[in-house]
């Protein structure tokens, strides 16, 4: 049943939440005297649920920033994305593995409920690294469990899962249990000094916004490393796989479990851009479509461009353009812009260091490696509480009104996502289960409820 708190919970600005993440509140303690280990530290224990490319890169962060967190429990829902997620661990920092990786067999899950069982162990910290679809599931029972959580954006594809959600990191807030979210910009320096500086006035009152996602690398077929040795390399599906095992081996292409590139993707933008103006816009009229990607179910049912135009509270637009094309393109921005009354800021260019510097000069950490860090000094009461769910959630909400203002070709509301039933998320979780793909939205036809 999802909670009546949902709509109430999302009218906090994302200043007022900024605010709460930097109040000088502890992180209640979870520290026991068995854990202690070094001079003033604990030794905490790590589960992750999803251990491919972005799951293992997680892990791989949150060890290169922190000596005292062990890997002990691990969930995936595949027998081999499990073992080629421990093979890239043990490849990319195998003294980090040899010392930090501590699951043995009887803790590495596989399956539909293999979050429940490793949200049932002692862990500590659970990284939620499993499609967008299954955010709010894995994130609303992290709560239950009482642990810590870091969980990738976005976090959800539809909005009764993404209100859901918002309820949970409400009662997360209550228990004192960190959250941090994949979106790394809110670790990174030099947003953390622009932004702080723009809300000081720096530019003046912002007339308007730019949010870009406009990438070159043609379409993100996850299912290229999973097919039959025959078959490696192609992107096909397996005629061995059922529906479900195809969708989630190719989940990037299908719009219950991805969101598409405006929610995947193009979020990070569109959250900078709510960062900045201290709210969400209040509603949004869009356009998008299929331009290059073959209509065979590979390419599945997401669109490939949306063009966006945003309205805030106080009037001010923004302009969101992303896009997903070929190579041949040419073209790749991926930048925020945001126009004032006394001039203007690319959201990051008001700091000592370059945000361009690689290499992280004058020993600045990587923003994915921060944000462990952050996750886990708040855990030990070490830096003042965090909890991003709810500006998270409020930016993934704004990359679903992007998307089905573009679908529905309607004008749609901020209150019209908070009161939508639209619920993606399958009834029935069975491998054998038959889910087509449904076919590309086309305004007009395309019903928004």
């Amino acid at each position: 049943m999802e909670s009546n708190d949902a709509s109430s919970v999302t009218r906090r600005s994302f200043l007022k939440s900024s605010a709460l993440a930097g109040a000088a509140t502890p992180a209640f303690s979870i520290v026991k005297p068995e854990q202690v280990h070094g001079v003033g530290k604990a030794m905490l224990k790590l589960g992750v649920l999803g251990v491919g490319m972005r799951g293992s890169q997680a892990v791989l962060d949150t060890w290169a920033g922190n000596e005292n967190v062990r890997l002990v429990a691990i969930g995936e829902l595949f027998r081999d994305r499990l073992e080629g997620g421990i093979a890239n661990l043990k490849q990319k920092a195998p003294q980090q593995f040899e010392k930090k990786f501590k699951v043995d067999p009887e803790h590495m899950f596989i399956g539909f409920d293999a979050y429940r069982k490793v949200l049932a162990t002692d862990i500590d910290i659970i990284m939620i690294c499993t499609p967008p679809a299954y955010h709010p599931m894995h994130f609303i029972a992290a709560v239950e469990a009482r642990k810590h959580i870091f969980c990738e954006k976005p976090f959800g594809t539809d909005p009764v899962n993404v209100r859901k959600l918002m309820a949970a990191a409400k009662k997360a807030e209550e228990l004192k249990l960190v959250v941090v979210s994949g979106a790394q910009r809110h670790s990174h320096r030099q947003y953390l000094e622009t932004i702080r500086k723009i809300h000081d006035g720096a530019i003046g009152e912002i007339v308007a916004a730019y949010a870009n996602w406009a990438v070159n690398s043609g379409a993100i077929l996850h299912l290229r490393r999973d097919v039959s040795p025959e078959l490696k390399g192609a992107a096909v599906r397996d005629p061995k796989w059922t529906d479900m095992e195809f969708q989630h081996r190719n989940w990037y292409e299908f719009i219950w479990i991805c969101g598409d590139q405006v929610v995947e993707q193009n979020f990070h933008n569109l959250d900078v851009i709510n960062w900045v103006m201290g709210t969400h816009p209040v509603s949004a009229v869009a356009s998008g479509g299929v331009a290059w990607r073959p209509r065979t179910e590979v390419y599945g049912n997401i669109y490939d461009h949306n063009v966006c135009d945003f309205e805030y509270p106080n009037g001010v637009h923004m302009m969101s353009h992303g896009r997903q094309y070929p190579p041949s393109t040419r073209h790749h921005d991926v930048s925020e812009l945001v126009v004032g009354a006394k001039g203007r800021s690319n959201c990051h260019d008001m700091s000592n260091v370059r945000v361009e510097d690689t290499d992280f000069a004058q020993g600045e950490q990587s923003p994915y490696v921060q944000e462990h860090i952050d996750l886990v000094d708040s855990v030990l009461g070490q830096r003042p509480y965090i909890n991003q769910g709810i500006r998270i959630a409020e930016s993934t909400l704004t990359g679903i009104l992007a998307r089905e203002a573009a679908y529905s070709g309607m004008k749609i509301t901020w209150d019209m996502i908070m009161k939508s039933q639209q619920d993606l998320f399958p009834k029935v979780l069975d491998m054998n289960a038959k889910i087509e793909t449904p076919p590309v939205p086309v305004p007009g036809q395309y019903k928004f409820i």
